[in-house]
């Protein structure tokens, strides 16, 4: 036998409604705020990933699927969706259509990660990309975007973290304060952070070893070195997080993985997600689609792990099932007109299913639509052929009555979208 790679899910029929509702809702909250969909490739060339992301990032130096194509170039299963999506947006020339470009995107993500609850080395984002507008609002759009899409879905225990990252001429002064302050608790750091001192020292703030955020407890705060123009940005920011009534905290700690982050930073949190409790982050990124050689481009957007918000989803949450009605068919004669009920049936566009292996009894067929939760049975035999009716169980009350064929349809309709249902 065969078995599924470790930390790679299969997503089975009984999970599929759960997943079917978060997509469908981050697809109408997308559309509300103005966003268009994109589909990008699973694989891109290695490259876009080291640039956009930062090569003394954890995610490219230890977290990538990379292979050789047969030509030798150097390809990547997308650790991360927005790389893809400015390279698009660079390659197809969306920045010279008028406005700004805003896209939405859903789809799978590869990491090699220690699979654990909620994450995994094959998962799933939805997330926004916008492009054009430097505007404070146009944070506050997909953050509230973010927000929206979280507490639509009935999501709970949820914590709204901001920050700011300062501009491009911010961040080179702060980090040679808080280096000088890391070497004065090196040897409290784990090796990770040592480590990160000298490539990345901004994510020695984010590690989540104890002893660690102990030591960095009275880090300087990168919100203390702003430039006027940086603090003003992020004044706006919250400023307008509040007047839409979007709940938030500020976390001088929090800091992104990628390099590409400038200004404004932010992250959901989810309380009954234990230590990995990010639900969905994002920021600002304004230098990242110049870097990968397009023009001057400012850019904010957000990713939302899946299979996180699949965990907090409460099942009030999902939408109801669409009702069923099966079609229990048996006899020389039943069977065939059974399966031109069941197809009058789909064909109204009615949800409709039947047992059809061979030699299943009405007992057994009766069984299996009970096991799939159906309102109704259409039951055809030969006896029911010969009168010309259907007898139509309700498999609740068990009651059933006859019905002729001419309006099997039609009462099949009424009943199972009648307000009593």
């Amino acid at each position: 036998m065969i078995h599924g790679i470790k930390g790679v899910k299969d997503i089975l029929p009984d999970e599929i409604r759960r997943w079917q509702a978060i997509e469908a809702a981050a697809r109408r909250a997308a559309s509300l705020y103005g966003f268009h969909e994109i589909r990008i490739p699973i694989f891109e060339v290695t490259e876009l990933f080291a640039r956009s992301i930062g090569a003394s990032t954890d995610i490219v130096e230890k977290e990538m699927y990379t292979f050789q194509d047969r030509d030798g170039t150097s390809l990547t299963l997308r650790p991360e969706a927005t790389a893809g999506a400015v390279r698009a947006y660079i390659e197809h020339g969306l920045g010279s259509v008028a406005g700004a470009q805003k896209l939405y995107y859903l789809g799978p993500m590869f990491r090699h990660e220690r699979p654990q609850a909620g994450r995994l080395r094959q998962f799933h984002q939805f997330g926004v990309e916008s492009f054009g507008s430097p505007s404070p609002y146009a944070d506050v759009e997909v953050m509230s975007l973010l927000w929206r899409f979280l507490n639509g879905l009935g999501l709970t225990e949820l914590t709204f973290e901001v920050n700011s990252l300062g501009d491009a001429t911010d961040r080179p002064a702060y980090k040679a304060v808080l280096v000088e302050f890391l070497k004065t608790r090196e040897d409290r750091l784990c090796g990770n952070c040592r480590r990160r001192m000298q490539t990345n020292p901004l994510r020695v703030l984010d590690c989540k070893v104890p002893e660690c955020r102990a030591a960095t407890e009275e880090a300087p705060r990168l919100t203390d070195h702003l430039s006027p123009s940086a603090r003003e940005h992020f004044a706006r920011v919250t400023e307008g997080l509040s007047m839409l009534g979007v709940p938030f905290v500020l976390n001088p700690r929090l800091v992104r993985g990628l390099d590409y982050y400038t200004l404004t930073t932010f992250e959901v949190t989810g309380g009954r997600l234990g230590a990995q409790n990010a639900v969905g982050a994002g920021g600002r990124y304004d230098g990242l689609v110049k870097a990968l050689g397009g023009s001057e481009t400012p850019a904010v957007g957000f990713a939302v792990g899946l299979e996180r918000v699949a965990l907090l989803l409460p099942e009030a949450g999902l939408p109801p099932a669409e009702p069923l009605i099966c079609v229990a068919a048996f006899g020389s004669a039943g069977i065939p007109v059974g399966v031109r009920v069941l197809d009058d049936l789909r064909r109204a566009g009615l949800r409709a299913d039947a047992d059809l292996r061979a030699a299943s009894s009405l007992k057994a067929q009766l069984r299996h639509a009970d096991r799939l939760g159906a309102l109704l049975v259409a039951i055809i035999g030969d006896d029911e052929v010969a009168k010309g009716f259907v007898l139509l169980r309700d498999m609740r009350s068990k009651a059933q009555e006859e019905v002729p064929f001419s309006e099997v349809v039609a009462r099949v309709s009424a009943r199972l979208h009648s307000p009593a249902e």
